[in-house]
This record gives C-alpha cells, sequence and structure tokens, in this order.
C-alpha cells in the first residue's frame, strides 16, 4: 500500500505550494473542500500562458518530462495554462499560438489530485516550484517542436 499513501503525498506538495501561491491559501483549500475551483492569483510566482487544449497537448508531447511545468486543462473551454515564470512575457510575447496572462489574473484551479468543474491538470503541480521554461515552450509550440541539443 505505499503507492497510494506516495501518490497522496505528492499531490499534498502539490496542492500546499499551489496554495501558498495565493496570498489567502485557507480559502484556496476551502475552494477546493468543496469541489470548486480555487482563484489563484498569478505574479509573483508565476504567470499563466493560454492556450487551445489540442496546442497545449501537442508541445506537452514535445517537451522532455523534465523540462515540464505544470498544465492545466479545461476541455470544455479547450483551453489550457503552462505555469512558466514570473518574467516570461516578454519571452512568449512574439508565440502567436499562446498569450501570458498578466500578473493579478485568477487562475481558476483544481487541487492537483482531481479534477474539478471539468478542470484538470494535464502535468501536475509537484511542490518543487518547478515551472516550464519559456523558451522550451516557444519552441514546443513551433513548426518544428522542441529538439534539445545532442549533447543534452
Amino acid at each position: 500500500m505505499a503507492l497510494p499513501t506516495r501518490l497522496a503525498e505528492l499531490h499534498e506538495a502539490g496542492d500546499a505550494w499551489l496554495a501558498d501561491c495565493s496570498p489567502h491559501p485557507v480559502l484556496v483549500r476551502q475552494a477546493w473542500d468543496i469541489d470548486a475551483l480555487a482563484p489563484i492569483p498569478s505574479g509573483p510566482h508565476w504567470l499563466a500562458a493560454e492556450c487551445l487544449l489540442v496546442v497545449g497537448m501537442q508541445a506537452l508531447s514535445r517537451i522532455r518530462d523534465e523540462h515540464r511545468g505544470p498544465l492545466l486543462a479545461d476541455p470544455l473551454l479547450d483551453r489550457a495554462w503552462w505555469l512558466v515564470p514570473a518574467d516570461a512575457a516578454d519571452e512568449l510575447a512574439d508565440v502567436r499560438a499562446v498569450a501570458v496572462r498578466p500578473a493579478g489574473t485568477p487562475l481558476h484551479s483544481p487541487p492537483t489530485g482531481w479534477q474539478a468543474c471539468g478542470r484538470f491538470w494535464l502535468y501536475r503541480p509537484d511542490g518543487s516550484g518547478r515551472l516550464t521554461d519559456p523558451a522550451v515552450l516557444a519552441a514546443a509550440l513551433g513548426p518544428g517542436g522542441y529538439r534539445p541539443s545532442t549533447e543534452a
């Protein structure tokens, strides 16, 4: 039974990190307790780079696991949101497939372990604070996709 405990620990670490990104972590937890989405404002910790869901999934398949950051999906809205560093807006400004939402824009988020209101994490926050590098994301959204150098 070690596997369920390990999964619960991973989800709790991701949930703790997400809740702590909010100025009101208790309210985030309360929203999740009633299976609601919690509005977590972007800004000091990360920004949300929004794209069409299919575009996000294609990019996800082009990015190696060690370079992926959290990716939230909403199939009903046909949208996905990559969590990128707070200074990534300029680097992604010319990438047509993605729109970086300004700091302070709330990301309506479910917890990491299950879906809420149709939203779920395609690639979950793990509690480490790892985000998607904007250069890697830009390359993955391009026509050829991201390809690490042969030395990597």
